[in-house]
């Protein structure tokens, strides 16, 4: 089987790896990739949104399978346009990739079909959330616990897409639970916690993610089941009641809260920085896990997560998520890897034979390990390997969860 990948990030690159490793794969190309991508298949110079080039790509390769990385696309409908001309696409079609495109939308559409979420204010009175209604890279969130935040928050909102969102802040354990879907089927898979803020303590702006671990010690498998039942499954439902049936990766993101679970949001699409943390746990074939939800049904699928604990570190640019700064070179991945970690690059590019920074989150470190605390102190050993001027990264990625389990 022929496979393109959608996307240049890190998420795109441990899609790839994973990949790479399923014995039906044939050709692995990537469009427009990365140079970690490059190295385990052909990457294509074509942007992802350019819906008419990826086709003639596709029909030029024999493509059997696309599997779209970034949200944006989504929303704008190449998943439509490739399946049209009888291409087969993992990810949903402009319809109910809706579903992450408008937060109004997310949130009809669970009104319907009575899924728990947080409360819409129709005041920005602290404490609140204060939400950007359509796509802005992880970045048009604003979590105001005093009015001045409040105050803060809302031009910076106003200025990006969509009508501004008013929620509820709610209080509890943060998790993000993926699920391959097809129609009204859904696959859980294991589930993971992400770190939004840029630095230690949960402190800073908002970013597209700054690190992730799994498991998550407040979710068992059965738990995970149960939210999918709860939540992913009545959102399939309705969004195939509405014609908008779905076709790839929906992602949950909850907040466990006393009075039960609540969806903070949806994203149509494989989650980044989660998915470094859960493809290195995946145990079963994901390509044709993929390929079976791209032809209608998982039904069948068998993937399972393995007893390791995985944990991810994210190394961003200096002036990231405002003003990255690019261009800087990058040394020591390779001793990284030699510490048995895994360095998914995700911003970078090739100036002169030599890998430097090319975006706000330039590389994601991923190790595993026979718990969190193993896998996070192997993680940040192999972080320590990798120099580049002005980094910056958490120190305190999965922190928590080492101290619930001590």
């Amino acid at each position: 089987m022929n496979v393109l990948i959608v996307g240049s990030g890190g998420r795109e690159h441990a899609l790839a790896w994973k990949i790479a490793q399923s014995e039906g794969l044939g050709d692995l190309h990537a469009a427009p990739g990365n140079p970690g991508i490059a190295g385990l298949g052909t990457c294509h110079p074509l942007r992802p949104d350019d819906s008419e080039a990826l086709l003639g790509l596709c029909h030029q390769l024999g493509i059997d399978l696309v599997v779209v990385g970034p949200e944006a696309p989504l929303v704008a409908g190449l998943a439509d346009a490739l399946r049209h001309a009888g291409v087969a696409v993992f990810g949903p079609g402009a319809a109910a990739a809706q579903i992450e495109g408008s937060k109004s939308f997310a949130k009809d559409v669970m009104q319907a079909a009575g899924v728990p979420t947080a409360a819409e204010l129709k005041e920005p009175q602290a404490p609140c959330v204060i939400k950007a209604d359509g796509l802005a890279a992880g970045k048009g969130v604003f979590v105001c616990r005093t009015q001045d935040e409040v105050q803060a928050a809302l031009p910076k909102a106003e200025v990006l897409e969509g009508r501004v969102v008013v929620e509820e802040l709610l209080e509890g354990e943060e998790v993000s639970l993926f699920a391959l879907c097809a129609g009204e089927e859904a696959l859980a898979l294991a589930p993971a916690q992400d770190f939004k803020r840029l630095r230690d303590g949960d402190e800073g702006p908002n970013t597209g993610g700054m690190g992730s671990y799994s498991p998550v010690p407040a979710v068992s498998a059965e738990l995970a089941e149960q939210l999918v039942d709860t939540v992913h499954r009545p959102v399939l439902a309705e969004l195939a009641r509405r014609g908008a049936p779905f076709q790839g990766l929906l992602y949950a993101g909850l907040m466990l809260t006393e009075d039960g679970p609540r969806v903070l949001e949806f994203n149509c699409r494989f989650g980044d920085p989660e998915t470094q943390a859960i493809l290195p746990r995946l145990q079963g074939d994901l390509l044709e896990a993929l390929a079976a939800a791209a032809a209608g049904s998982v039904a069948g699928v068998e993937l399972s997560a393995g007893s390791e604990a995985a944990v991810t570190v994210v190394l961003a640019a200096p002036g990231y998520p405002d003003a990255p700064e690019n261009g800087a070179p990058l040394s020591g991945l390779e001793r990284a890897e030699e510490e048995g970690a895994l360095v998914f690059q995700a911003g970078t590019a090739l100036r002169g034979g030599e890998v430097v920074s090319a975006g706000g989150r330039v590389l994601n470190v991923t190790a595993l390990g026979e718990s969190v605390a193993e896998a996070r102190e192997r993680a940040y050993r192999a972080v320590g390997r990798i120099e580049f001027p002005g980094v910056q990264y958490r120190h305190d990625i999965a922190l928590r969860a080492v101290h619930a389990n001590a």
